[in-house]
């Protein structure tokens, strides 16, 4: 990067941060450092909710999703604007009525104490996880910006956020999540006005679109119906549904950005305004991703996106091997430019037959391309098997430092910066409030003064911070995070969702007959998981019906409800 992009990168993110510390300043009490005080409007509501969700990995992975495989990702969130609803009827009222810190305190008042605790640490699990993947993405940006391995620049990453998130809480995240999602709009936006712009004069937006197209990149919808197809109409909304429901409705790291809204009505208006601007983000950065993939059918793509592990490689006793795979790259590529020209002409002249014919010469150019792909991934597993060989994360990354403008460059990679220092602090601050209340609050020390509480709350967030950096440096072996990130939550979130599910619509249920569906569902989940029956989002699908299933029976056995465990 150039000097002017260092000092933009520099300069926003010390705005921002300096902001939301200068915002957060005079925080003495547990309930302003994980509330933020239930002050906030609803677009500050808005725009919290969607920068947690909206992390570094979204910035990464999306566009080389699209990249790679098309835009039948978006599919993803179909179910999204129908969970806000629900949410806004049923989980909303009920956690502001009970005037809950977490989620999980319902539980406790609806059931018992150990399914308040079940639910709460098969949340720690999965966000514990989840959150070193988030810390993990912005690091490969510095690794590949100053070219040395991502462990250092994940524990540079993992230890700025830490100090960022103690000191200030919810009121640090939330103000600086409402300047960080201002920036990142504009700059998509840029990114993606630019991206048409360095196209060749006689493609202009529309037969970008067009090109990708006839070589399977603008695939959106999909109304079939496979259980192994990750990504489908019917995936999405039933899948989706249940997943958004479950993130939004009990992961706390969600629930405590809306129940910082002032009113029930600045929640439910924060949450429904998140389900009607999602799908629109979510698209425009996966159609970034796929107008990078016509750019890159002009311009010769690196036959391996992370250069960190290319340079690797060259520098090896493979080096001369690597030399020769270049070089057949490069002719691959001349001859499919050729095709690619004559796809243009084609699709100028409106000529089917014409088209059809050079989409199927172009689907044999791009397997060619990828075999000669896949021979420099073989010889970096032959000269380092702990090689990091999916570049899936690198590709957008790789087109801005590139090809993008002086000043543009710093802007975007501060945008990455922030999207995950936004996700990361929020999910810590999560994890943090979760400890503390729901297991340091109600099962070790129930009478201790604000300022202990305080206290302790910080001393949480720094060992989750550290536990997610352990977490992070084993990302790099999760193939593109995005999924990753999804997948891993699938494999919690129906079974919680389920928890919550009996909680609020199936009164004559008991704690014990709940706590025992649980863990029979985990074990079925993750069973289908390690078997690979059905695509990940069906398992929260799976997870939610088998906890309210399970639950029934077992309560139809018992003759009463059983009394609540002593402890």
């Amino acid at each position: 990067m150039s000097g002017i992009d260092w000092i933009v990168l520099f300069a926003t993110l010390f705005i921002i941060v300096a902001y939301g510390i200068y915002k957060s300043r005079g925080t003495e009490n547990i309930d302003g450092y994980l509330l933020g005080n239930k002050s906030f409007p609803w677009y500050s509501v808005t725009l919290s909710v969607m920068a947690t969700q909206a992390s570094a990995i979204t910035f990464l992975s999306a566009p080389g999703l699209a990249f790679s495989s098309g835009m039948a990702f978006v599919q993803f969130y179909f179910g999204l604007p129908l969970a806000m609803i629900v949410l806004c009827i049923t989980f909303v009222p009920i956690f502001h009525k009970l005037k809950v810190y977490t989620a999980y305190e319902f539980l406790e008042k609806r059931f018992d104490l150990k399914t308040r605790a079940l639910t709460a640490f098969l949340f720690l699990v999965q966000r514990g996880l989840s959150t070193g993947i988030t810390i993990y993405a912005p690091s490969i940006i510095l690794s590949t910006i100053l070219d040395i391995d991502t462990t250092y620049t994940t524990l540079f990453i993992g230890g700025l956020v830490i100090s960022y998130t103690v000191y200030g809480g919810t009121k640090a995240v939330s103000y600086t999540q409402m300047l960080q999602m201002t920036v990142i709009f504009s700059g998509l936006l840029i990114a993606g006005i630019l991206v048409v712009k360095l196209l060749p004069e006689s493609v202009g937006f529309g037969k970008a679109l067009q090109i990708a197209g006839k070589m399977g990149r603008t695939n959106a919808i999909d109304f079939s119906f496979d259980w192994n197809n990750q990504y489908t109409v019917w995936s999405g909304l039933i899948g989706g549904f249940f997943l958004q429901l479950s993130y939004f409705g009990t992961d706390q790291s969600q629930v405590g950005r809306y129940l910082t809204g002032s009113s029930i009505g600045q929640s439910r208006l924060g949450l429904l305004m998140n389900g009607l601007v999602k799908i629109p983000m979510q698209f425009l950065i996966l159609l970034i991703g796929v107008l990078v993939f016509t750019f890159y059918q002009y311009h010769q793509p690196p036959v391996f996106f992370n250069s960190y592990e290319l340079g690797k490689l060259e520098k090896s006793a493979y080096g001369k091997d690597l030399e020769k795979i270049k070089t057949d790259y490069s002719n691959a590529f001349v001859e499919k430019q050729a095709e690619i020209n004559r796809l243009e002409l084609a699709l100028d002249a409106e000529d089917e037959t014409a088209i059809n014919t050079q989409r199927t010469i172009l689907e044999a150019a791009d397997k060619k391309t990828k075999a000669i792909r896949q021979q420099a991934v073989d010889l970096m597993k032959k000269n380092d098997p702990e090689a990091e060989t999916n570049d899936n994360n690198y590709v957008f990354l790789s087109f801005v430092t590139r090809y993008l403008p002086q000043g543009l460059i710093g802007l975007l990679i501060a945008i990455i910066f922030l999207a995950s220092m936004g996700s990361t602090a929020s999910a810590l601050n999560s994890l943090a409030s979760t400890t503390v209340v729901d297991i340091y609050k109600r099962l070790i020390n129930q009478n201790a003064s604000d300022e202990k509480y305080l206290s302790v709350s910080r001393w949480v967030t720094i060992i989750w911070g550290f536990l997610s950096i352990l977490m992070a440096l084993y990302a790099s072996k999760m193939g593109n995070l995005l999924e990753a990130v999804n997948i891993l939550g699938s494999l919690f979130y129906g079974t919680i969702l389920g928890i919550f599910v009996v909680a609020f619509y199936l009164k004559k249920i008991g704690g014990s007959a709940t706590f025992i569906a649980a863990i029979i569902t985990e074990v079925i989940v993750f069973s289908c998981w390690m078997m690979d029956i059905m695509a990940f989002l069906w398992l929260n699908v799976v997870g939610c019906v088998l906890v309210v299933l399970i639950a029934m029976i077992l309560q139809g056995f018992q003759k009463k409800a059983l009394e609540k465990p002593a402890f």
